[in-house]
């Protein structure tokens, strides 16, 4: 009796597991991936992560800039294979060197970073970069593995106490915010980056002056980019070769492809100085 008991115990767990994975699009091309948390979950600890980010961090005030740099990247976004969550994109006013993603698609790009581009091509590269890693659902893979199966279950779920779960969840994300991604993570929003900004028109060349550009520029303190590129690293010099040869494989490129510099070089011009520049 207690033997079947244990089969059946045994059954309803693996029942549950099969009803908690979903199959989702991962990736160009229909890239299918099993994720737990579903997408409506996942916008709901991206908006929380997104809410508290704009109470620590200054969200810059130029209204010209905040709709370039969402122009641009709903115009990624729309060739992406995400089409299960509204877009989001900000800029926050700071010297620090960065842009980030929180899940559900919650983009962030930081002045000073952009302060480092030459031209529209090398923004849309870091867009596509963060654009893919919420495509590869990245931060929401790193999230559950940190709640565990019981929290994931209950979130999911929605059982009581469902709220405090998703506040706890909100917290991990946060705390995840800046950790580095795995390597193979990282190859995939590279891969994934150039293809997209292609599919919407950028030179991918672009993205290799933004590796080689924020490579030169060290990979410390707040140079967090790529997840702290540096020249000294051979990872880096190993992305920026892997980025060539995709390149050289996709050839010939779409006609009509642009870098953007004009545009680009007149918006350079309503960014703040640097703070240690300021009198």
């Amino acid at each position: 009796m207690s033997k079947s008991v244990s089969l059946r115990t045994y059954f309803c767990l693996i029942v549950v597991l099969l009803l908690l994975l979903s199959c989702a699009t991962t990736g160009p091309g229909g890239k299918q991936s099993f994720i737990i948390i579903p997408t409506s979950q996942e916008v709901d600890i991206g908006a929380g992560m997104a809410e508290q980010v704009e109470q620590q961090e200054k969200i810059f005030g130029d209204t010209v800039w905040q709709n370039y740099l969402d122009g641009v990247g709903q115009k990624i976004a729309a060739v992406s294979d995400r089409k299960d969550i509204t877009w989001h994109f900000k800029v926050i006013e700071s010297d620090q060197i960065n842009a980030f993603a929180a899940p559900g698609g919650y983009i962030y790009f930081y002045t000073g970073l952009l302060r480092e581009m030459d031209n529209e091509a090398e923004m849309a590269a870091v867009v596509s970069h963060e654009i893919s890693h919420v495509v590869g659902r990245h931060s929401i893979k790193r999230v559950q593995a940190a709640l565990g199966v019981a929290a994931v279950y209950q979130l999911v779920f929605g059982e009581e106490g469902a709220s405090d779960v998703l506040n706890l969840a909100v917290g991990v994300g946060m705390n995840l915010l800046f950790a580095d991604y795995s390597r193979d993570n990282e190859r995939e929003a590279d891969e994934f980056g150039i293809h997209y900004m292609v599919k919407a028109g950028y030179d991918p060349q672009g993205a290799v002056g933004m590796f080689e550009k924020l490579a030169s520029l060290g990979g410390g303190g707040d140079y967090g980019v790529f997840e702290k590129l540096a020249s000294s690293h051979p990872e880096t010099q190993e992305r920026i070769r892997n980025a060539k040869a995709q390149i050289a494989r996709m050839q010939p490129l779409p006609p009509g492809i642009t870098l953007g510099k004009e545009r680009y070089t007149q918006m350079l011009q309503r960014l703040p100085t640097k703070q240690q520049d300021q009198g």
